[in-house]
């Protein structure tokens, strides 16, 4: 077991340092451990890259194993201590693929449950996030599904979307010439090399799936966006990029003209039969403390032992997610001006706030 953890927070991590740091070790002890499990399977399990160790084929084969197995051992010795009588901690492990909008969703969540040991695990596949949620490594996962490239749902997931369509802008040089205008067609980044990060799940079938519909062949080559910034104000690359991403200094963001690049976000948890949600015995993966609106420990919502509330997580990633959408420029004037959904769910903007953007028409938009 020791072994098979310490696989997976390799996995998880992308770092021998970082897990290393997770499992109380240090990381010569824990790349000698690895090499000795190297030994005893008979090959290598981790290509050492400058990004990071990430799995081979035989490391993904055996994950496969190992990830279903450390989840059973963590689940029965959960149920073990509390039918020793030992009181287990309240916990709550949400993982993301990267969003800003994370930091305001952990905030909410650590109001709500102040007791609870909060927990987040953040991952460039949202595949591997949703297997953590099936093998019940995690409570829940945000993630985005690329358009025409559906992710693998695994069985006994369900899904609460937040933003059914939600448009992919592009990263490009503030030199660039198309970089000086308010939206970017693609046929004005035809010559332009593309890059694409090939661990985002989805990112580059779907971003040559469009570029084809438009006639384009550009060259698209493989990188890490988190080292990316440099090329892309060098100009040596454009890519795509959330609507919520920050400008860096010489990188413009900026929308695609018509949209043609899009994602569905989605909050994933496991699927929780009502039956046996309040049933004395039931299977309850997750136990946490009363959050600040609970009216006492008569309460059946809130007492301690509840299922999880996954619609009150979802409505704190909810307002997470508009609070940063909203902060920035370029994808406040895209909500504003194409009346999304995600306006409608929160209070009416102010009038002020369309004027400063010149946005405000002779009704408020709500």
């Amino acid at each position: 077991m020791r072994h098979l953890r310490a696989l997976c927070a390799i996995a998880d991590t992308g770092s021998l340092r970082k897990a290393a740091r997770q499992l109380g070790m240090t990381q010569p002890s824990l790349t000698t451990q690895l090499r000795r499990i190297e030994k005893t399977i008979g090959g290598r399990l981790f290509s050492r890259e400058v990004t990071g160790s990430r799995p081979t084929p035989l490391g993904r084969s055996v994950l496969c194993r190992a990830r279903p197995i450390v989840a059973e051992m963590t689940a029965l010795l959960s149920e073990v201590r509390l039918e020793a009588g030992q009181a287990a901690d309240a916990r709550l492990r949400i993982g993301s693929t990267g969003s800003r909008a994370v930091v305001g969703w952990l905030r909410r969540l650590r109001d709500r449950y102040p007791d609870a040991d909060t927990t987040i695990h953040i991952d460039v596949s949202a595949n591997a996030l949703l297997q953590m949620v099936a093998h019940n490594q995690l409570d829940v996962a945000f993630v985005h599904e690329v358009e025409g490239a559906p992710l693998r749902v695994p069985e006994g997931v369900e899904r609460r979307v937040l933003v059914e369509r939600e448009p992919q802008f592009v990263a490009l040089a503030e030199t660039h010439p198309a970089a000086a205008r308010p939206a970017v067609r693609l046929a004005e980044l035809a010559a332009d090399q593309w890059m694409v990060d090939p661990s985002v799940d989805g990112e580059g079938p779907g971003l040559r799936r469009v570029l084809a519909a438009g006639g384009l062949n550009p060259r698209v080559v493989y990188g890490d966006y988190l080292t990316a910034a440099d090329l892309v104000a060098s100009g040596e690359v454009v890519t795509p990029c959330q609507p919520t991403a920050r400008s860096r200094q010489g990188v413009a963001v900026r929308p695609l003209h018509g949209d043609p690049l899009t994602v569905r976000l989605f909050l994933a948890s496991r699927a929780v039969p009502a039956a046996r949600t309040g049933a004395a015995g039931a299977d309850q993966d997750t136990v946490l403390p009363a959050g600040p609106e609970a009216t006492g420990p008569d309460d059946p919502d809130t007492a301690p032992g509840a299922p999880l509330d996954v619609d009150a997580l979802f409505g704190d990633l909810a307002d997470a997610y508009f609070e940063i959408a909203w902060a920035s420029s370029a994808y406040r004037q895209w909500l504003v001006r194409n009346e999304s959904p995600l306006l409608r769910s929160h209070e009416p903007l102010a009038r002020d706030a369309l004027d400063v953007l010149g946005l405000a028409g002779p009704a408020e938009v709500s």
